[in-house]
């Protein structure tokens, strides 16, 4: 049986350690390597061993009696959670490191909510019960308030006979059948057993146990019943389907795609379709690898429920479906900054945007963009720590320095009113109009198409042409240039000329009628927030509530447990990214503080933030809101004020 295992935590709970202890005991290491010591097998990058924290999601094989196990490992810092998302989406079962000592921290709740997400089946493991102030219940106690009211404690919950009471109860409490059951006949071992496995495949049950990773306490029973409580059905008989999580390129530039395939089998040679059925594309195989940690051997087939990468796969990107698995995955952790790569002027600039490209590709977050006017590659980043990792890892990798500019506030604009815009492009031998209209849409949705366009007006291909160009890219406000989001275009009508129209006539048209919409449009800048959850002592709730408020956020009502208060509501990021240094000074590290994207809202400083960026839209090199028309066989230029009158289709 093939089963994919992922351990996520907060960084600095024991993750790593407890890593290392599962593989030294299922004989897949022969000894167990520590962070501080720098010699952790899944910690294999240089980047990790010196700085001491996961950076990398990193696969290692093991077997364990009857079934084979893929561990992924992965970054427990807040600045690498794409890369840990990205793993997510693999995953058979979960496990959560939370520390005796420190309980739940800000990180372990995102945790939690994408595993919620993705309906990860999730075990808990207590870790470091040896360090002094440890306290299980007061952490299990946390679980239950913050997480999940369904994790039960299986540390000491079987015995040789089966389970113990407080177990038999509060799995009896979850299943009707099973209650009545206990009440009418009692315990039946068996029936217990397979109704708890299936509990916590259906997220309905989550196990937690006890002990110490570093002092290898509890960690072979945890093992044992993490054997015992999982299974999994994935079947060789259907026809191959599999998802790319991760990519990488070698030195020489081979790209290495990262699969988990979900159904069927896979050889090498084999021809691996993807993309969708108008556009099918199929590539071979040329080499199938297993990975363990750094290293890797050739097969020659791969089945259901295998994690494996490939050879000779040149398009898909991370998230792709492939075979016959078709959608894409959407992420939900977003970066929120962005930032200048500074490199020197004396190294080939196409070579440096190649190089970011590349790397782009192997972490689609980091939505590298060329800024063809300003001639400057810009990254969006999680933080300043990523930015100091990209620093050291081009330098690695590439064999040149970059440095960055402080990152700055990722805006976002749209559209408060509806707007018709108009765009027509017809220099001599040339010829496309479009018609489009655009209104606001709901928060956080993104941009939306719809096409009222008739055929008589427009072909059905000229017409994906418009579809096409509305999503090719992230276009361009007015205000501060930010791209735009939460608008429904609407493709009402346009125009074709059978001789004169070519390659790229609909796009000008297009991005010209989307401009001169917006330009008639009221538009507004919006700014990304954080839902924040807040614990501290009762007495700091005056400041913390104050804080809020100076920061432009709002909050709900405080709850309040004993002489602890949690307080949650949302702040705009630009106020509030650098608010848990401060939180942790003034509450000598009593206090605790979760911070999650929460979207898109309307910008707190919108006139400040507008001036400061200084935009000129009308010096944008990429867009322009203006149409050329045609006349006596020359082109000439009508802007967007007056080409209304000049439209062909009005």
């Amino acid at each position: 049986m093939n089963k994919t295992i992922g351990i996520l935590a907060h960084v600095d709970a024991g993750k790593t350690t407890f890593a290392e202890q599962i593989l030294y005991h299922t004989k897949s290491i022969r000894e167990r390597g520590r962070v501080d010591h720098k010699d952790a097998f899944l910690d294999s990058h240089n980047i990790e061993r010196e700085r001491g924290i996961t950076v990398f999601s990193d696969q290692a094989v093991m077997t364990y009696k009857d079934s084979n196990y893929y561990l992924i490992d992965t970054p427990g810092h807040i600045d690498f959670s794409s890369e840990m998302e990205r793993s997510i989406q693999i995953m058979d079962y979960a496990i959560v490191i939370i520390s005796a000592v420190e309980g739940i921290q800000g990180h372990t709740e995102t945790l939690w909510q994408l595993l919620r997400k993705y309906e990860v089946p999730t075990f808990f493991f207590i870790n470091k019960v040896d360090r002094v102030g440890a306290d299980v219940e007061s952490v299990l106690e946390e679980v239950r308030l913050n997480l999940t009211e369904d994790v039960c404690d299986i540390t000491e919950s079987f015995s040789k006979d089966g389970m113990k009471e407080d177990l038999i109860e509060f799995i009896a409490e979850r299943d009707e059948v099973l209650f009545e059951k206990y009440i009418e006949d009692g315990y039946e071992n068996n029936l217990w057993l397979s109704n708890m496995k299936s509990m916590i495949k259906q997220n309905k049950v989550f196990p937690c146990s006890s002990g110490s990773a570093l002092q290898d306490i509890g960690i072979v029973e945890f093992l044992d019943k993490i054997h015992e409580l999982t299974f999994t059905n994935y079947s060789d008989e259907d026809s191959f389907s599999g998802r790319v999580y991760k990519i990488r390129h070698e030195n020489n530039g081979t790209k290495v795609t990262y699969i988990k395939a979900l159904s069927g089998t896979l050889k090498v040679r084999d021809e691996l379709s993807y993309g969708n059925e108008e556009n099918k594309i199929y590539e071979k195989i040329t080499q199938i690898r297993v990975y363990n940690g750094n290293k890797f051997k050739t097969v020659e087939k791969v089945s259901s429920g295998q994690v494996f990468a490939v050879t000779g796969l040149t398009i898909p990107s991370i998230g792709d479906g492939l075979g016959n698995l078709r959608e894409k995955v959407s992420y939900e952790i977003v970066p929120t900054l962005k930032s200048k790569v500074i490199f020197d002027s004396s190294l080939n600039t196409k070579h440096v945007l190649k190089c970011f490209k590349m790397l782009g590709s192997e972490d689609p977050s980091l939505n590298v963009i060329w800024e063809e006017s300003l001639q400057e590659i810009h990254i969006h980043v999680m933080g300043t720590i990523q930015l100091e990792v990209l620093e050291q890892l081009v330098k690695e990798r590439f064999g040149f320095v970059v440095t960055f500019e402080d990152p700055q506030i990722l805006y976002k604009e749209t559209i408060d009113t509806v707007a018709n815009g108009y765009g027509h492009f017809e220099p001599l031998g040339h010829y496309a109009e479009v018609h489009l209209k655009l209104e606001p849409s709901k928060r956080n949705g993104g941009i939306e198409f719809e096409n009222n366009c008739h055929t008589d007006d427009l072909t059905v291909g000229n017409q994906n042409l418009v579809h096409h160009h509305i999503y090719e890219r992230d276009h361009h406000g007015l205000l501060t240039g930010s791209s735009i989001t939460d608008i429904k275009v609407t493709l009402l009508t346009g125009r074709a000329h059978n001789k004169h129209t070519s390659g790229g006539d609909f796009r000008e048209a297009t991005y010209r009628a989307l401009r001169q919409g917006l330009e008639k449009a009221k538009n507004i800048l919006l700014e990304p927030y954080y839902n924040f959850k807040i614990k501290v002592e009762l007495d700091h709730i005056g400041r913390i509530l104050s804080d809020i408020q100076k920061a432009y956020g709002s909050f709900d009502t405080p709850k309040t447990m004993g002489n602890k208060v949690i307080i949650t509501g949302k702040v705009p990021v630009s106020t509030f990214m650098n608010y848990s240094t401060e939180l942790v000074a003034f509450t000598q590290g009593k206090g605790s503080m979760s911070l999650l994207f929460a979207g898109y809202e309307r910008c707190h400083n919108e006139e400040e933030v507008i001036e400061r960026i200084g935009y000129n839209k009308n010096a944008d090199f990429d867009y322009t809101s203006s149409s050329i028309f045609c006349s006596k066989g020359q082109g000439y230029t009508v802007t967007w004020d007056k080409s209304e009158k000049e439209m062909h289709c009005l």
